[in-house]
């Protein structure tokens, strides 16, 4: 505790009249130090705890203690963004939707998107760089318009998912970077096919959704799993009941194929497979699915075609987008901790301070 004393002028001329004791640490007009107010910001910046818990921690008000964390956040976010060889987008949703009516004409519009768009180093320890609300090519376009030309110039690669709107996005906005598909995503489109053909061929054929007795129904969780990760007895316990099973059997056996030889395509990145080793895998895959005349594996077969160049990409270079789908588990736990956010910009803040902590540690070390 420290009472100041506040000082008298005796000169009538003197235009300040009066003043009060001050430090570096107390400057005039408050009543806490900064030592205070930067713990309390660091608090909520470094610790992941939330404003309101440092503030009852601290002693604070809720105000103090977010204007310090502003402060406190600002050294992140004004910091230069790091190097970045490998860009990685992908979207993550918050909340819900808010839509509001124009008192002129009547009309709805909106006001709050529920998708936000992210940009991660996805190859180095950059963290989360920048997100923006929306997910639209003009949402990512306005992002990538705020850095440096130099520093874009310097991406060689953008990691994404199956998503034609950040395609296009990262085509003009950065047209010298390689556009790489996740395999996650790719296997994933796989497996839901799969799924597919099971609840179609069991309604078709016998009239009803799956039901605990039928073979397909007990098998349905080792279909979506991979081979190599089925014992023998557990693969011939999905395989010879399915087998004999007849016509359901048949199809979900062939579909199940169609799911592998795509995983043995996938499976080649990163072990210097040459250009004939993956052409070959991928005609086996191709002409597996052509021939198998179900209709669902015919469009996993296209949809792979349509985005080859860029599966070939992550092929070549290893390259996937599972530090986006990391920092995006982090927001969400941040979402939690703080029972939902309210205020966009205040979640952005959050998040990206949560995300780039060795930004932070090479930002106190400077």
């Amino acid at each position: 505790m420290w009472h100041k004393r506040r000082w008298w002028r005796r000169e009538a001329s003197c235009p300040r009249k009066s003043f009060t004791e001050q430090i570096p640490q107390i400057p005039a007009g408050t009543r806490l130090t900064e030592r205070l107010r930067c713990a309390a910001g660091r608090r909520a910046r470094d610790a992941g705890s939330t404003v309101v818990q440092a503030a009852r921690d601290r002693g604070l008000s809720w105000p103090v203690v977010m204007d310090a964390f502003r402060a406190a956040a600002a050294r992140v976010i004004e910091a230069p963004l790091p190097e970045v060889r490998v860009l990685g987008i992908d979207e993550t949703r918050r909340g819900r939707t808010r839509w509001e009516q124009d008192p002129d004409t009547g009309k709805w519009q909106l006001t709050r998107d529920r998708w936000h768009t992210g940009f991660v180093d996805a190859l180095g320890t950059g963290g989360l760089l920048g997100q923006v609300e929306g997910r639209t090519v003009a949402d990512v376009l306005a992002w990538l318009s705020t850095t440096p030309l130099a520093w874009r110039k310097t991406i060689r690669h953008a990691a994404i998912d199956m998503s034609a709107t950040y395609r296009a996005a990262v085509r003009a906005g950065l047209p010298d970077a390689i556009v790489v598909v996740d395999h996650f995503h790719v296997d994933q489109l796989a497996n839901k096919m799969l799924s597919m053909v099971r609840r179609r061929t069991t309604a078709e054929t016998r009239g009803w959704r799956g039901r605990a007795a039928d073979p397909e129904w007990k098998a349905r969780r080792r279909l979506l799993r991979n081979r190599k990760d089925l014992t023998d007895e557990q693969f011939a316990k999905m395989w010879n009941p399915l087998l004999d099973e007849g016509k359901i059997g048949q199809i979900l056996l062939t579909a199940w194929i169609a799911k592998e030889s795509l995983r043995t395509l996938l499976a080649l990145a990163r072990t210097g497979a040459d250009r004939e080793q993956v052409g070959h895998a991928r005609w086996k895959f191709l002409t597996w699915c052509a021939d198998s005349d179900i209709p669902e594996v015919r469009t996993v077969a296209t949809t792979v075609d349509r985005w080859w160049p860029e599966i070939a990409a992550f092929l070549d270079t290893g390259h996937s987008n599972a530090k986006s789908e990391g920092i995006n588990r982090v927001i969400k736990l941040v979402a939690r901790n703080t029972f939902r956010f309210r205020n966009a910009d205040n979640q952005r803040l959050r998040t990206r301070c949560v995300t780039t902590r060795r930004a932070r540690e090479h930002l106190r070390t400077a």
